[in-house]
């Protein structure tokens, strides 16, 4: 990202992607303070979470989105992109979300803190 889109973002604010790139690709991989993380289109929302699968670690940039839910790859659970609940009967915790501010065009990322479920 150039160093103004980094400037407007604000303390704590990581510029990852542009929104014209998710909007084509649907999931993208970044590292943001030392984290793998996803950012997700998921029908007209962007979406930032974990990487890996709380359940078995497994790759959820493999996976799908589909009706508001990341499905995992590895054992076709999903996760509801609204608030990181998994599918009921697993025994998982949560997909950990991270809040997202859109400045320019440019999504960025808030790692320091968990978002609260919507």
């Amino acid at each position: 990202m150039d160093e103004d889109a980094a400037a407007s973002a604000g303390v704590g604010w990581t510029p990852v992607c542009n929104l014209d790139r998710l909007r084509a690709d649907t999931i993208i991989r970044v590292n943001v303070a030392s984290l793998d993380l996803l950012v997700i289109w998921n029908d007209g929302n962007v979406v930032a979470c974990d990487r890996a699968c709380p359940h078995e670690q497994a790759d959820l940039a493999l996976g799908e989105v589909r009706a508001g839910r990341l499905f995992c790859p590895r054992h076709a659970a999903s996760f509801d992109l609204r608030d990181g609940a998994i599918d009921r009967g697993w025994p998982s915790p949560p997909l950990r979300l991270y809040p997202i501010r859109i400045t320019g065009g440019q999504i960025c990322v808030d790692a320091r803190e968990q978002q609260a479920p919507r």
